[in-house]
């Protein structure tokens, strides 16, 4: 009789015999991306060891093990699609019990090139810290553990997630994922500095923590075993089995959970909506009245909802801060690169009409003249200011406290609202002149056939709000390399906030007339894909 821990692992491997079988592309695909993983995962392993015998290759091997395990953890939120049997409710209607489930599931998911891959990579850094007999013995137990402690450590998170990442708020969660790359790089960038000057040994403390944590408990058992210490190498191998025992159990009943209880999403969303419409009824009592408010509101709403203007907004707020806060903290920044902040959410008001995709159509009911369409955009340009305005002071009062220089605070302010003015003006106008739509589902931000005009809209956008900026940039550069200049720097601001209004205004004027006269096309044009 054959056991279901076989048949699964043959029903893994008909999953991806199938999906091979769709198209050539698709094999290509998987052919490029295998040899792109197995070459970046011998690298390592060369790069592991190369480390052995030197000076912290243990603080390595662990840290290294415990970001592997990090990485399994946080993959399967963030692309839920990325392997069919990672959803359990597919299975719940077999005749087979949540452990018998549990084992034929652990085993399906040792098949694939993630799994060869963190073989490798635990491999690495197991005999990055062994030597001896006795070293290279345990690292054969260390490294079955380690991989089998990540790949139950993804399934139990995944499977007490599964209803989160088949609704909407998982598909929210997935498009995220590009803000925690944005925020990792920037994150890797300081921590790699940081060790550049400080070296690995500031590093020894986590390590120590994280040799008691599988599947970092395992790589230290190595170390442990290779200098002798036999008991602190058992104790740390019986630790790793107690932490797999744990997320197996965790894992089981949780797969008892799904296979047993209602599925409550929808109780959830009516009382969410509930929330949001009590929510809603608040904010618009501080919002102005007649159409500007009911715009604001709406574009508010959207910014909080929808799942890739949510996306584009918290990404923009992440980087706008990372970028200028970071280099100032590593001492390398502009007080000037706290313009960055007012530039990325600048770019929020490119394609206004995109992100409402096919339904601005129901927008598009109510303007019949350019007064409509002014207030349409003025309200949608309000909406943006009530975050930007704030943040941009908040993000430049943080890089001028980091860096010092508060003398220089108001003329920064002043060429970030000047810079936003500008952005704003040149946003609504390109919005009714280069119109496209935003796929809703995916990652892709741009319709097939509608790239050009993207890059018209955006990147024209941008060097037309550069060269708009240009007289506030140079009255700045002038009171700078003026000698009675600094006593009259602070005029920058109230220049900037006048001149970047005047823009604002002069875009919303240009580009009402212009939307009123071209909505069919605007219309057809946001609803494609």
């Amino acid at each position: 009789m054959t056991s279901p821990a076989a048949t699964l692992v043959r029903l893994k491997l008909s999953l991806l015999r199938g999906g091979l079988r769709q198209s050539g592309g698709r094999r290509a695909a998987f052919a490029f991306s295998t040899v792109l993983a197995l070459l970046f995962a011998l690298a390592q392993l060369l790069g592991l060891l190369l480390l052995r015998g030197r000076a912290h290759a243990d603080v390595v091997a662990v840290l290294g093990a415990a970001l592997l395990a990090l990485g399994w953890a946080v993959l399967p939120l963030f692309f839920p699609t990325g392997d069919e049997t990672l959803d359990p409710t597919r299975l719940v209607m077999l005749p087979l019990r949540p452990r018998t489930l549990v084992r034929g599931l652990l085993a399906a998911s040792l098949v694939g090139i993630g799994p060869l891959v963190s073989l490798l990579l635990l491999t690495g850094c197991a005999l990055a810290a062994a030597h001896g007999a006795a070293g290279y013995a345990v690292a054969v137990v260390a490294v079955a553990l380690a991989l089998l402690v990540c790949v139950a450590l993804a399934r139990t998170v995944a499977t007490a997630n599964v209803r989160l990442l088949t609704s909407r708020k998982g598909r929210d969660l997935a498009v995220l994922s590009g803000l925690v790359i944005a925020i990792g790089s920037q994150l890797v960038n300081f921590g790699a500095r940081r060790l550049g000057t400080g070296g690995l040994g500031q590093l020894q403390p986590v390590a120590d923590v994280l040799s008691w944590l599988p599947p970092g408990s395992a790589v230290a058992a190595v170390r442990a075993a290779s200098d002798g210490s036999y008991g602190l190498a058992l104790a740390q191998l019986l630790m790793t089995a107690v932490g797999l025992a744990a997320l197996i159990a965790a894992w089981a009943r949780s797969l008892t959970r799904l296979m047993t209880a209602p599925d409550r999403s929808a109780l959830q969303a009516l009382d969410a909506g509930s929330r949001d419409r009590a929510s809603a009824s608040g904010l618009a009592r501080l919002l102005p009245g007649g159409r500007t408010g009911t715009v604001m509101e709406r574009s508010l709403r959207y910014i909080w909802r929808d799942p890739k203007t949510k996306a584009a907004w918290v990404t923009s707020l992440a980087i706008g801060l990372i970028v200028p806060v970071f280099n100032a903290l590593q001492g390398t920044g502009s007080v000037y690169f706290a313009c960055f902040a007012a530039g990325m959410l600048g770019i929020q008001m490119y394609n206004q009409f995109g992100q409402d995709t096919s339904a601005f159509w129901m927008v598009a009911l109510t303007v019949s003249t350019s007064r409509d369409a002014y207030e349409e955009l003025r309200g949608r340009a309000l909406a943006l200011l009530l975050i930007t305005v704030p943040y941009a002071a908040l993000v430049t009062v943080l890089t001028t406290a980091v860096l010092g220089a508060w003398a220089r605070l108001p003329e920064v302010l002043g060429l970030s609202f000047a810079l936003l003015g500008a952005m704003l003006g040149t946003g609504v106008w390109t919005s009714a002149r280069f119109p496209y739509s935003i796929p809703q589902e995916g990652h892709r931000n741009v319709a097939p056939g509608q790239a050009g005009l993207a890059w018209i809209s955006i990147f024209g956008g941008m060097v037309s709000a550069a060269l708009l900026c240009s007289p506030v940039i140079a009255l700045t550069i002038w009171l700078n390399v003026s000698a009675d200049g600094a006593a009259w720097r602070w005029l920058l601001l109230p220049a900037g906030v006048a001149y970047g209004a005047a823009l604002t205004l002069a875009g919303l004027r240009l580009a009402a007339p212009r939307t009123a006269s071209r909505l069919p096309e605007i219309l057809a044009a946001v609803s494609k894909g």
